[in-house]
Order: C-alpha cells, then structure tokens, then sequence
C-alpha cells in the first residue's frame, strides 16, 4: 500500500515537474521571441568629410545659384538636435579637413580645424591628401597642438602607413616628425567605440589617388585594399565587434573599374559602411556592393550626412534611412561654436595677414559679373570668365612687381584643379580671393602656393595645349585656363589631334604666330609648374614638355625659379588681389569693380563642333599618325588571325571528312 501511495507521488511530482519545465520552455521562447521584436540593434551615424576648414558659412554658386551655405555652427545645431534623439549617434569625417579657408593659414599654431571638429562632437577622422600641404613639419606641428590644446579632439585613423619600409631604410627628418607627432596625439589603424549596445569598429585608409595628389607627403603606404584587409581580420579576431565603419580617404568614379571605394568593398565585403571622401562626390543614394554602403556628402560642410541603420538576422546591417542635409542659412547657428570658430579666425590677422598688408574682411572690389561655378570649370570644356580672371592676375602680378625683370609674360597658366572657389556678387574680400586660390607653401614656409616662372618652346605650348584638349577630359582637374595662349579644338577630332588652330595673343591684342623653337616665358603656381614638368614622365615620353629656366636649362628644382615681389615670395592669392584692386572705380565710391570685360568670352579656347569629314581629318599631327598607324597594324592582326582560324577551320574539317571515308 505504501509503495503504491509512493509510486504515485512519484508519478504527480513528475507530472508537475514536466508541467512546469513546459511552462518554463514556452515563457523562455515567448521571451526570446519577443527579445527579437524589441531588441533589434540600431545604430545612427553623422558624417561630413572634405570641410577643407570652412568653418564659416561663405557665399558661392550651387547649381546656377548663389547661396549662403555650409558653416560649423549650423552644422553644430542639426547634430545637437539628432542627439537628442539619440544620445549614441556616431559623427565622424572622412579627412581633408584643413586647406580651403585663411583659418589655414594658422594651421601650425593653432590647429583650428581639427579642434573644430572635435567641438562638433566628431569621434574620429583619417587624413587626406591636403593635410599634408604644408609639408611634414606643418602637418606634425598642429597634430602637437591639437595634442596639447586639452580640447576633446577626434581620433586619427590610417591603416596602411608602411612604418617598417621607412624604418628600414632610415627614417628622414620629416618622417621622424611625424613618426613623433603621431604618437603624441595618438594615431591608430582602428578603435573600437561602443554606442549603446552596438560595438563599433572604426578603421582609417589612405587611397592611391591621395598619395598620387600629395606631392609633400613624405610618408610611404602600403596597398590600401591590402592594409584594410588586415586590419578587418585584426578586428574580427581580437573584438566583438557589431558594426565596421571604414572612414576612407580614397573616394569613387563614375568609371567603376577606378572607383577606389568600390573596389575596397568589394574585395573586403566585411566592411559595413564606407564613409568614401576625396572625390567631393555628393551620393543623393548610398553606392551598394553586397552588404556594404558607400555614402559621400560632398565639400566644404554643404551638406551633413546621415544614416540609420538596424542589424539583420545574419548580423549585417539594413540602411533605414539615408539622407544628405543642404546647410543653409534658416539652421540656427549654435552661438557657441561660432564663438570659438571667431577667436580662430581672429588670429588670421594680425598671425598672417598683416605681412601682406591686409585684413580679412578689407573689400577688394564690388562684383556685377555672374562668374562660372567651380562645377562648370570641371563640368564644361571651354573657356571660363573664372579661369580668364585668375590668369590675366598672374601676368598683372607679375609685370607690376617691384622685382620684374622686363621680360614680358607670353603665357600664364591656372589649372582648374588649383581653383577652389568662385567669386559671387556683391563685395569680394579679401577672404573671398584667398579661398578662391587657398592651396599650399612655399619655401618661406608662410602658407600660400607662390608664383614660378618656366621657358616652354612654342612647339611645348603646342603639347600643352593638346593636353588641354585631349587629355583633360580623362582628368579635369587639369583643364587650363591661361592668359597669353590661345586655341580651337575639335573634340571628334582623334585624340592628341584635336587642337586645329593654336597662337599667341600679345598684350595689345595682336596674334603672334607660335615659333617651334623659340622659348616662350610662361607663369603658373608652384604645384602647376610641378606637374607640368611630370607629363614627360606620365606618358611615357610621347608628351613632351621639359620646363626650362631663361637659359634653355632644365629646371630641376622650381624652388629655384620662384617669383618675387618686394623680396618676398609673390603667392598666387595676393596676385588676384592686387589685380582686382587695381581695377578702375566705375561707380565713384572709391572701390574698384570688376569689368565688365569679364561678362563674356574672348576665344581663348574655342570648341569647334564640327563633324565635317575633312575638318576631322585635315592636317594629321604626328600623334594622329602614330595611332591610325597602330590602329592598322590591329586591324591587320585581326584580319590574319580571322585569316589563320579559318584556315585551321578548313583543315580540321577536311580532316574529319577524310577520316569519315576512310570508315566507310
């Protein structure tokens, strides 16, 4: 009876037991269920990259029309306002910080950009190619600064500098500064930032097309793709990571297969987003490779970026939301950060302007010319009111220095690459004209690219203006603008033969045949005249253009040929505001105006649209010749090797028919 009451007991306890661990299984699965409804991780980043220290808001041209745009205070208010909607959003920037605004100019000593960003909240950035302008001294400097301010500043990101390459064959100088500064501000490959419940790996690349555009940069790289790899198994090992963010200074093209960002997604697919900077491409939609998005909120601060993304199943990320916010002037300014921004920019004076006799807000000119935009000179192959002004101010500059030489100017040359901004109506300071020509330093180390002068025969500016005409739409930032030259062209024309009519015009409007041998003095900027001297060498000598000094010898150091005024280095930037203030005071307020000659276009460089068979192949160059001649030499290989198949064709045949009787 007792072993009965007990087996029963047993039986109940067990019952109850298995009651309770299936009430147990189905709360836990409720529970994980609803884990997954709730608990999804989310994730919201803010982005901007390429500010090129335009801190300030500034007047410029935005499809067809002028705009009041961009500037860190506004930019300040839309990231307070997303935070408060989520504290853990992530902002970053994607490097070219500096170089674009006189708050450069105090780059070394005060290090404004970078501090700025980190004002903005920004959690961390890599370098661009423009950080290096001023050389490896200028760049170690305001990293040291930026160390030293006890301002909260953004980390620095770069994953493929090639420490060991340099070490092994003895660090230089420059690179030891750097080496040092770096581990003074505290440079890494990546870092790792939690954001409520999402780890975020944040990584920093360096692209080829950067260092290819960084002529000072005395850092060696290793593979970008390469390095990022690397760095990705480092994180996928040693962390528990949520999300990899690649901040990339490397950029895309519309020619996919030289895309850099492209590229980098698709050869490492672990990447979650690509924050893809350099290019100034403004993406309207994410680029998407795989799981990857390649995001780009376009230059100077004109547009804030922003995603939200959730994560899925498989542990990749779904964008939510995407969308680029135009800075505009009906965003409050934060009154804060425009304080700071301020007491940078009040050291511009009396740190740098004043050896120019300047001041930043000193009105040059008044302006009733509607000027091309920068996105025309890149955009439209033609002569541009923009391009004619700035080289008609190099020969001004020139031929007015207290140091010339009496040598007239033949030619001068403004790249559109070196033009970072147009000029809008109404006044234009002096800020204005040195943002429109910002970039680099000279060999006094005071900020500013200085005039050079270089001796092209005639038979050069012949090639230089081919150039121009062939080869500029591959790269167009190297359009040219020039004083002195001038040329039509024919774009159906074949390539390298394009320029059908090319002469001088002299200063009092006269044409002058160009004489093959005969040198020609030509005037551009520092970095032009560089790269000038490399078209040799990039087209493997089928260019030539071998810039020389008065006396027919090469130049080997354009160091050696800058211009001065005064004694002082003569920049490119106080050349434009000396020639616009010595413009005529049309309306009698004691300020000078623009002309009106610069309303319209003067046939220095005419496009002739012609598809007349006899324009397109009257007068073949020898250029024309070479190609049509490797072009028929393709052609015959194609028809022999036509030729040769069907040979082998009919052989085989014949043979499988020989065969086939031989069997009957």
């Amino acid at each position: 009876m007792l072993r009965e009451k007990i087996k029963n007991w047993k039986m109940e306890l067990a019952a109850v037991l298995v009651f309770v661990l299936v009430l147990g299984m189905t709360g836990l699965s409720g529970s994980v269920k609803a884990a997954d409804q709730t608990d999804l991780k989310t994730i919201d980043i803010m982005f901007v990259h390429d500010t090129h220290s335009h801190l300030n808001s500034f007047s410029t041209v935005v499809d067809e029309k002028q705009e009041m745009i961009g500037g860190f205070a506004r930019i300040k208010t839309l990231i307070d306002e997303q935070k408060e909607k989520d504290p853990d959003t992530l902002v970053v920037d994607g490097g070219d910080f500096s170089m674009g605004t006189l708050v450069q100019t105090v780059f070394e000593t005060q290090a404004a950009e970078i501090r700025m960003l980190g004002a903005l909240g920004c959690e961390a950035t890599t370098l661009g190619n423009h950080e290096f302008d001023y050389r490896s001294k200028g760049l170690a400097k305001m990293l040291e600064t930026a160390a030293e301010s006890g301002d909260t500043v953004p980390e620095l990101l770069v994953c493929n500098i090639n420490w060991d390459a340099m070490e092994q064959q003895g660090f230089s100088e420059g690179q030891q500064q750097i080496r040092d500064a770096f581990t003074e501000y505290g440079v890494k490959d990546y870092v790792m930032v939690q954001k409520g419940d999402v780890r975020v790996a944040l990584l920093g690349v360096f692209g080829k097309d950067a260092l290819a555009c960084a002529p000072t940069c005395e850092l060696q790289f290793t593979d970008p793709v390469e390095a990022v790899k690397k760095t990705v198994a480092e994180i996928k090992k040693n962390e528990d990571a949520d999300i990899i963010v690649c901040l990339s200074h490397s950029g895309t093209s519309e020619d996919e297969s030289k895309s850099e960002d492209e590229i980098l997604a698709k050869k490492v697919p672990d990447l979650d987003v690509i924050v893809s900077a350099h290019t100034h491409t403004k993406l309207d939609e994410p680029i998407v490779h795989g799981d990857t998005y390649i995001v780009s909120a376009g230059e100077y601060g004109k547009y804030l970026g922003s995603l939200s993304l959730e994560q899925k199943d498989d542990g990749r990320w779904n964008m939510k939301e995407y969308k680029l916010t135009s800075i505009e002037t009906d965003i409050a300014e934060n009154a804060a950060t425009q304080e700071e921004i301020n007491s940078f920019m009040a050291t511009v004076d009396t740190d740098y302007l004043a050896q120019f006799g300047f001041t930043r807000e000193q009105v040059l000119a008044e302006n009733d010319v509607a000027f091309d935009s920068l996105e025309d000179l890149y955009n439209i192959h033609t002569e541009h009111n923009l391009g004619d002004l700035i080289a008609d101010a190099y020969a001004y500059a020139v031929t007015n220095s207290t140091d010339y030489n009496g040598t007239p100017v033949d030619v001068a040359i403004a790249p559109s690459g070196t033009i970072r901004d147009t000029y809008t109506k109404g006044n234009i300071t002096v800020e204005d004209v040195f943002n429109s020509f910002s970039l680099g330093i000279g060999a006094d180390g005071v900020p500013g690219y200085p005039l050079i002068e270089a001796y092209l025969t005639g038979k050069e500016l012949k090639t230089v203006a081919e150039i121009d005409a062939s080869v500029s739409d591959l790269m167009t930032s190297a359009r040219l603008y020039m004083y002195g030259l001038q040329f039509t062209y024919n774009p159906h024309r074949m390539i390298l033969n394009r320029v059908t009519d090319v002469y001088l015009l002299d200063a009092d409007g006269n044409r002058r045949e160009l004489e093959d041998d005969k040198l020609y003095r030509v005037v551009a900027d520092l970095y032009s005249g560089q790269m000038l001297s490399a078209v040799t060498k990039t087209s493997y000598g089928l260019l030539s253009v071998v810039p020389k000094k008065a006396d027919g010898t090469p130049i080997e150091n354009f160091e050696d040929v800058i211009l001065t005024d005064n004694g002082g280095e003569l920049k490119a930037w106080t050349a434009i505001a000396h020639y616009m203030e010595s413009f005529p005071d049309e309306n009698g307020d004691g300020i000078a105006d623009i002309p009106q000659y610069y309303a319209g276009l003067h046939e220095r460089k005419v496009v002739d649209d012609s598809a007349n068979l006899i324009k397109l192949i009257k007068n073949p160059n020898k250029y024309a010749v070479m190609i049509a001649g490797i072009v028929l030499i393709a052609i015959l290989l194609v028809v022999l090797l036509i030729r040769l198949v069907l040979k082998l064709v009919k052989y085989q045949t014949g043979k499988r028919r020989s065969g086939s009787k031989a069997g009957e």
